[in-house]
């Protein structure tokens, strides 16, 4: 997505760009980066259809608009693997490489950058759905009902690719090439500098700032409450319990500032220098976020007993599906059941408010169980 588009196969005119031997070092290590590559996308596939396999169905804990969210953040990680990364190796084995501009490169360019950009506004989205859900409990269900959440929704799919659609255009302000450093079509954002800034500013810095907000928020409130708890329960046994926060918060915003970063540092320092940056050092920060897509499954979801739970039941029921005699001769057992709450119908039902409070007041109770 946002790569430095400058290490590309060169045609006769620029090869005095490149020496024979840089080329044969890129041709070289082409096998290695498509093995990580795919790997990549079989893990962020393989993860996400998991995850929209339980999520799809009720959770225990988890509020109607938590679920639709969830399953926007999880279409939006697995078309790293669908979309991404079936686009660029497709260009990477089919395209003949040379520096000219190529249509179909442009539209690889547009996918790209239009789902990394929904990923962000999807974990932004989160963070804020969560936050709302913790400090205005009671006004939960006004502030984001369930038009408003969707509409939300919408807008972290729509609004990418209209601030994003200048890339697709052939002849238009932005350039494309396909880098043979990162294995994907780049938009060459060092021809036109204005523009790439303004991607930063409508993207990673406002979805970063809510996400930072937000989390650090939710932490510092939750830090008091565990004090709260531990005074309270000095006595106890058991203690002031597990630090929910420092095992959710913390590491959602350890990686997405560790995936995410790298890449827009890259991306500013190409358009403001107009210079590329090494070979590995490319491939990294454009691929990096693709893991995150991986991430999001084990810090949102896997760490999660009730979705394992839930997971175990689809998995059980799946099994005992394909094979009714697999119980007996793989000796599958049924998990445990799930407990479900009480739901009522209308629209300010308990349920809807309760569980979209549980599903982050867990952090600020500092309740065994980790929940989102």
């Amino acid at each position: 997505m946002f790569g430095t588009g400058n290490a590309s196969f060169p045609d006769a005119a620029v090869t005095s760009l490149y020496s024979e031997d840089v080329l044969r070092q890129l041709e070289a290590h082409r096998p290695i980066k498509v093995a990580i590559i795919l790997a990549l996308g079989v893990m962020v596939t393989l993860g996400n259809v998991a995850v929209i396999m339980v999520i799809s169905s009720a959770v225990p804990g988890w509020s109607r608009n938590s679920r639709y969210f969830l399953l926007s953040l999880t279409g939006a990680d697995s078309a790293f693997g669908l979309v991404v990364m079936p686009l660029n190796l497709g260009v990477s084995l089919l395209k003949d490489y040379n520096d000219a501009p190529d249509p179909f490169c442009h539209v690889v360019a547009f996918f790209n950058a239009t789902v990394y950009s929904t990923c962000m506004y999807n974990l932004a989205s989160i963070s804020l759905e969560r936050y709302l859900a913790v400090f205005y409990p009671l006004q939960y269900s006004v502030m984001l009902s369930r038009r408003r959440a969707l509409v939300l929704i919408a807008l972290a799919w729509v609004f990418p690719p209209v601030l994003l659609a200048p890339v697709s255009w052939p002849q238009g302000i932005i350039e494309v090439h396909f880098s043979a450093a990162s294995l994907v079509c780049n938009p060459s954002y060092s021809s036109n500098t204005a523009y790439s800034l303004a991607l930063t500013a409508f993207i990673f810095f406002p979805c970063s700032a809510i996400m930072t907000f937000c989390n650090l928020r939710l932490w510092v409130a939750a830090k008091r409450q565990r004090m709260k708890l531990k005074i309270r329960l000095r006595s106890s046994a058991r203690g002031g319990g597990p630090d929910v926060a420092l095992r959710v918060l913390v590491p959602v915003m350890t990686v997405y500032y560790t995936c995410w970063t790298p890449c827009m540092v890259v991306m500013i320092y190409n358009a403001t220098s107009g210079s590329g940056v090494p070979e590995w050092v490319e491939f990294a920060a454009v691929w990096l976020p693709t893991s995150n897509g991986f991430l999001n499954c084990i810090f949102y979801f896997w760490i999660n007993k009730s979705f394992r739970r839930k997971f175990h039941l689809l998995l059980h029921k799946l099994c005992l599906g394909l094979c009714p005699s697999a119980e007996k001769v793989f000796g599958c057992t049924k998990p445990a059941d799930i407990s479900v709450v009480p739901v009522w119908n209308n629209n300010n039902s308990l349920h809807e408010r309760s569980s979209s409070v549980s599903s982050t007041c867990t952090l600020l109770t500092i309740a065994a169980e980790t929940c989102i």
